[in-house]
């Protein structure tokens, strides 16, 4: 005799396939949420720290292009601050 599921079983077991493949799903989001967090503040804080540096050495023109770029950044990710 052959290891037939029954249709129930079948179903059950579509079911939970489907609920594992939509938590996977979910937590790839998650995870790539995270990752995108993590690299906004990174690049936020390094133009910042370079944009005070600039201001310390008194490098105008560095100046400038770092706070060229920083509104662009901020633009880009959305952000108002």
């Amino acid at each position: 005799m052959k290891n037939e599921k029954s249709y129930t079983e079948l179903m059950k077991s579509r079911v939970m396939s489907k609920k594992l493949s939509v938590e996977a799903y979910m937590m790839n989001i998650y995870t790539q949420m995270i990752i995108d967090e993590s690299l906004y503040h990174y690049h936020k804080n390094l133009l910042q720290e370079r944009i005070d540096h600039a201001i310390d050495t008194k490098d105008h023109k560095q100046f400038h292009s770092l706070s060229a770029t920083y509104k662009k950044f901020l633009t880009d990710w959305g952000d108002s601050a």
